[in-house]
């Protein structure tokens, strides 16, 4: 009998991937390929979404073929993105009409006064869950729709089409200019600041805030469901689950009721509390959110707290300052010193996320003196992660009734095992993580499989669960508070410093 798989596309921020599963979700092939990224200003980041396009265009056959597998054999393809990263494209021909503004861009820092004057923020994070902060994707467009000559026009009469990342890829591989379904599912939506909360639709008053037409976003579909089928580069496979990526990892973790939480250190670090179909709003700085939408179910919702930089400072320490060669190097160094050497860094380099939402807070590296060496500042990189992830669970324990008794954790950054342990010290809980750490494209994975029945029921999905590692807390608890306390000292400089530099990270197009 031929076997059949699941197959995912996992496009993150600095790399695309297609990964294809068996029936009991072990990885059987895997393709990826890095993106470039542009950083044509301080505070910009973009990318080539043209480029990200063509490297799907290979790593899904090369995938295939490194399965054995025919497009017939693949029973349903899930797709996840970086979600807050938008991009705007010509109906006829797919061309990008600018390179995509990345979910860290911070350009709109100052427009976003201006966006705040014209509604007040209490109203925009009523209607959509979340602070104007230039982290989401509704500035981003208004930047492009006043910067890009003629683009609201372009978009209001539907020659121009507009989206995440997730629009972008599932319009190209549905026919592109020869048919492409222009859609998005509620996850990213819910990270655009333009749909409402609530009504899970476009929100007419945040659009004409925005600024974005209507006429050139997609359409808003359920994340597990039918969405299309396959036209390019393979014909034939359907596509049954979309799902923003810190969504699918919570997903991939199973974390399928209320209470259960998830940390993905990948790029960023984001921790997500499943709350069930409870809409429930922070009021200490976390982001109401919905983790997934089964069609025919009701929708349910998510609790998140983003940190900006985690594996994307130590791959800083590599490309920016030749501190290490590799990323797997920073944990050698730091391994070379027993502690920090009173060094604290606050890697603010695109402002503060959750819980402090400081966009103009800027990056301190602060304690140094002559004892200082490369590995106390390669620990003071570790510490910055673990610290910035203290920072949320203590936001997400306030708002939740109960106090995270376990953490669960996925991603790359996980298989640093001195990272992990002071995690696990610093929130003062066990730490786990399961066989499969890389639960993004699972996560797509589980959700497509579950879509077409390949897999009956989530109770299946958990017997694939198992977990590989556990980190506990060490004894030395006064002395892993009294480091936290001074790294927060530290958070409050970096703020105070971005307040008063007089900076703006939005020079002139």
């Amino acid at each position: 009998m031929t076997a059949r798989y699941v197959a995912a596309i996992d496009q993150g921020t600095t790399s695309t991937r297609c990964i294809v599963y068996d029936r009991y979700g072990r990885m059987v092939a895997v393709a990826q390929r890095q993106h470039r990224q542009y950083y044509p200003h301080p505070g910009w980041v973009e990318h080539d979404a043209a480029e990200i396009w063509r490297i799907v265009q290979e790593v899904v056959p090369e995938a295939l073929d490194q399965a054995g597998a025919s497009p017939g054999d693949v029973v349903a393809l899930g797709v996840t993105n970086q979600r807050e990263t938008v991009v705007a494209w010509e109906r006829w021909t797919g061309r990008p009409v600018h390179h995509a503004i990345g979910w860290q861009d911070t350009r709109t820092a100052g427009l976003l006064e201006q966006i705040c004057r014209e509604m007040s923020e209490s109203e925009i994070t009523s209607r959509s869950g979340l602070p104007a902060v230039t982290y989401f994707s509704g500035s981003k467009l208004r930047w492009l729709m006043e910067e890009v000559p003629g683009l609201h026009e372009r978009a209001e009469d539907g020659s121009v089409l507009v989206g995440t990342m997730d629009s972008w890829l599932l319009w190209n591989l549905t026919g592109g200019p020869i048919g492409g379904v222009h859609v998005t599912d509620v996850t990213n939506a819910s990270r655009t600041m333009l749909m409402n909360l609530s009504t899970l639709d476009w929100d007419d008053e945040l659009l004409a805030l925005m600024r974005v037409p209507r006429t050139g976003l997609p359409r808003i579909v359920s994340s597990l469901g039918d969405v299309g089928c396959t036209v390019d580069p393979v014909p034939g496979i359907p596509v049954a689950a979309v799902i923003g990526d810190q969504q699918a990892s919570l997903f991939g973790q199973t974390a399928f009721d209320p209470g259960e939480a998830k940390c993905t250190f990948g790029t960023g670090s984001f921790l997500l509390l499943n709350t069930g179909n409870e809409l429930i709003r922070s009021s200490h700085g976390l982001i109401t959110t919905v983790a997934h939408r089964i069609d025919g179910e009701p929708v349910v919702y998510a609790l998140e707290g983003a940190v900006a930089f985690s594996g994307a400072l130590v791959q800083w320490c590599c490309d920016n300052i030749g501190l290490i060669r590799t990323p797997a190097e920073v944990e050698t160094l730091a391994q070379t010193v027993p502690d920090n050497g009173g060094c604290y860094l606050v890697p603010a380099f695109s402002g503060l996320f959750a819980p402090r939402w400081e966009a103009r807070a800027q990056g301190l590296l602060v304690g140094l003196t002559s004892y200082a060496t490369k590995g106390h500042l390669a620990r003071a990189v570790l510490e910055a992660v673990a610290c910035q992830t203290r920072e949320v669970v203590d936001a997400m324990n306030s708002d939740a009734e109960i106090p995270l008794a376990s953490l669960a954790v996925d991603g790359g950054m996980t298989g640093n095992n001195l990272l992990m342990q002071y995690v696990s010290d610093v929130l003062g809980v066990p730490v786990v993580r399961p066989m499969m750490a890389e639960t993004v494209a699972l996560g797509a994975a589980y959700a497509a499989g579950l879509a077409v029945g390949f897999w009956p029921d989530k109770r299946v999905l958990r017997s694939n669960w198992h977990q590989a590692a556990e980190w506990r807390p060490t004894p030395e608890h006064d002395e892993v508070e009294r480091q936290y306390r001074r790294w927060c000292d530290a958070v409050e400089l970096a703020v105070t410093w971005g307040r008063t530099a007089g900076s703006d990270a939005s020079p002139p197009c």
